[in-house]
């Protein structure tokens, strides 16, 4: 003969329905929360974009600045920034090749990112406006360049991950999106100074 005690009959509608709780009244589920991804992966993820484009762009200042790699040195590349419009050509091969290392070679450990990322991208806005014209496709186009203010963009506005010298740095240890996007202003008005000079 079946049991009429509780502990055997169908549970109950108050029994079944989520636990509300105390303060909000709202259901609390039991249903686990999607893993989270790891930190770590982040991380590691900048890491490798800040190398690939801090030693990227380190290499193409030292073409600048010393000649190496096949670059045209100082008097090579002032002379094409004289070609280019730019006036004082050797003083910006000097501006242009110091930017492109230092600011490099500080993208790639981590130092002052939001700086450094600025100062690549005024760089790069001042060299797509010189292959400004011939398409976006290369080798006569413009998409590297675009492609390396992107990524230095993006750098300065998501920090530099946690393996970097900023996280020793006690201002910028707590990276800020203002502060990513204060410098990008930075560098696009320096950009744009230095091309209201070109003729």
């Amino acid at each position: 003969m079946p049991s009429s005690s509780p502990s055997t009959t169908a549970p109950t509608a108050a029994a079944t329905a989520p636990a509300a709780t105390a303060t909000t009244d709202r259901p609390t589920w039991s249903a686990a929360a999607p893993a989270a991804t790891s930190p770590h992966a982040y991380d590691a993820g900048l890491l490798l974009l800040r190398l690939a484009l801090g030693l990227t762009m380190a290499a193409h200042g030292s073409q600048k600045l010393f000649g190496w790699f096949g670059g045209g040195g100082l008097d090579g590349t002032g002379q094409f920034f004289t070609m280019s419009g730019y006036p004082a050509g050797h003083a910006m091969a000097v501006v242009a090749g110091l930017t492109e290392t230092l600011g490099g070679l500080a993208l790639a450990v981590g130092l002052l990112t939001p700086l450094a990322g600025a100062a690549i991208v005024g760089t790069m806005v001042n060299a797509i406006a010189v292959t400004w014209g011939g398409g976006f496709f290369a080798p006569k186009g413009n998409e590297y360049e675009l492609l390396l203010t992107a990524a230095a963009a993006a750098l300065a506005l998501t920090g530099p991950g946690r393996y970097a010298v900023d996280r020793f740095l006690p201002v910028l240890r707590a990276h800020r999106l203002a502060y990513g996007a204060a410098a990008v202003v930075v560098g696009l008005a320096t950009a744009g100074v230095v091309l209201l000079l070109r003729k």
